[in-house]
């Protein structure tokens, strides 16, 4: 993976096996900059993890990734395709191959679990009601919820919760998982069941982009980590980035993230 802050310039070599490539990507909410000029190609399999403090762009990333809000400067590529025409055909290329779970479950209250993992299959992929349940049943089952298909997602616990929402993500056989600060929102005792369904995603060999602050994790399965702060990446590297940062930006991060 290479990401740095460079404001855009020459397109980013894209290499055989990249899936995600952004070029100088900008985002503003008003006359907040978010993001400043972010360069970043993701390979195929590769699991990147993004860390830094609350407000440094990490989430907006993932959200201009999946063109939930479209960037405006820079480009992005999906598969080889430019997505940041932000027309309509775009989104659908983008639905269709991104998945993405939220800090918060996000599911639909009045369905079940089985419903909201196959509810859009049916819309975005045109599954038939038949080919969606079938396809939920089996990802509920490896998400470890087999037993919990019928249930509505008010009497399901918030890592039951997350581990639907993870399972919606799937259904949609997506080339990319993007994953925000997933285990934010749970007690403390239910972060484990969601970590290790990742984990078994990261064995699968799915490429992923997770915004984290669960460092154990990081370290264990990030093939690259980025530290970004003010809408920048002040570094990247291996996961021997968490024990040695080079930038002193990095290193008060982590100090206090690893005290703490």
């Amino acid at each position: 993976m290479e990401a740095h802050a460079e404001p855009a310039g020459p397109a980013v070599p894209t290499g055989e096996g990249a899936v995600l490539v952004l070029e100088g990507v900008h985002k503003r909410f008003g006359d907040l900059h978010v993001l400043r000029g972010i360069d970043m190609s993701v390979e195929r399999g590769e699991v990147v993890c993004v860390i830094g403090p609350s407000g440094s762009g990490k989430s907006t990333l993932l959200r201009c990734i999946n063109m939930l809000e479209p960037p405006e400067a820079g480009r992005i590529h999906l598969d080889g395709k430019e997505i940041t025409g932000a027309g309509r055909a775009e989104v659908d290329f983008v639905r269709r191959r991104v998945g993405m779970v939220f800090q918060q479950f996000n599911l639909f209250p009045h369905m079940t679990a089985g419903r909201n993992v196959s509810i859009a299959q049916q819309k975005v992929l045109d599954r038939d009601r038949k080919e969606a349940d079938a396809k939920s049943r089996a990802l509920l089952e490896r998400v470890g919820l087999a037993d919990k298909i019928a249930e509505y997602p008010e009497r399901l616990s918030g890592g039951q919760q997350q581990r639907v929402a993870i399972a919606r993500a799937l259904a949609m056989d997506p080339h990319v998982m993007l994953f925000d600060e997933v285990t934010s929102a749970l007690d403390p005792e239910l972060v484990k069941e969601v970590l290790d369904v990742m984990r078994e995603l990261v064995k699968e060999g799915m490429t992923m982009v997770v915004v984290t602050h669960e460092m154990g994790f990081a370290r264990d399965v990030a093939d690259s980590i980025v530290f970004m702060d003010e809408g920048v990446v002040v570094e990247q590297g291996d996961a021997t980035l968490i024990e040695r940062p080079r930038e002193e930006r990095t290193r008060r991060f982590l100090g206090a993230v690893l005290e703490h």
